[in-house]
């Protein structure tokens, strides 16, 4: 069977890993959370002491990215690969507030990008491969055969990201979840290198109001159509 490449972009919080994730799993393919390695380096320049939110030394992360080593080790027991941080499974400790409230800024260098999109490309070339992010169908991978761009209205996905930080045991209000999640916007349209656009061909799905089944059920049914093309070819 013809393996695709799935490329998945859109807002922050709109379940983008969640469901690339299950569609990996159903197709038997790699999964990789491109988001994860842009997080990966926030939390060096945050350990570094590179980005606070009194400074950012954006020449010092620069010059740092050749002692970064980003790259992901299959956990068979979670389904999906998790990212390493200079052979360090940090996995967990780039899900905090902390680094999203960083990671836009951290990501709209170009520099960070070139590295990052470098390593996505490499990982796509043999296809059979779900990616999500900002800009995968845009650059990391413009031939895709299949692009998704995911939307939902911004108090819905602060919604979800608090109820998450919740349940993990971070102490969070809404209000300053609501303030990343707005933030974030701002900084990934606007950022000059790869700003957060839907690619011309890319099929727009608001899940504002679907379930997490409802939103992969609908999107499996546009894969058998992709695929059931490619067979008639």
């Amino acid at each position: 069977m013809s393996k695709i490449t799935i490329a998945i972009d859109g807002f922050s919080s709109t379940g983008k890993s969640t469901v690339a994730k299950q569609i990996a799993k159903h197709l038997g393919y790699v999964y990789v959370d491109s988001g994860a390695m842009y997080r990966a380096i926030t939390l060096y320049a945050i350990r570094e002491g590179i980005i606070s939110k009194a400074n950012f030394d954006e020449k010092a992360l620069v010059a740092h990215l050749t002692k970064i080593d980003v790259s992901f080790t299959f956990n068979s027991h979670l389904g999906y690969g998790e990212v390493y941080l200079n052979g360090i499974n940090v996995e967990q400790d780039i899900r905090t507030l902390e680094v999203s409230g960083f990671v836009s800024k951290v990501a709209a260098i170009s520099q960070v990008r070139s590295k990052l999109v470098a390593i996505q490309k490499q990982l796509g070339i043999h296809k059979g491969v779900v990616m999500d992010g900002r800009d995968i169908g845009t650059v990391v991978f413009p031939k895709a055969e299949l692009k998704l761009f995911m939307i939902a209205s911004a108090e819905k996905r602060a919604s979800r990201r608090f109820k998450e930080l919740i349940d993990r045991g971070d102490k969070i209000t809404y209000d300053a979840v609501l303030k990343n999640v707005t933030e974030r916007d701002y900084i990934d349209t606007h950022r000059e290198d790869s700003p957060l656009v839907k690619a011309a061909d890319a099929i727009e799905i608001d899940n504002s109001e679907m379930s997490i089944q409802e939103q992969l059920d609908h999107i499996l049914g546009l894969i058998d159509v992709v695929l059931g093309k490619l067979h008639e070819t």
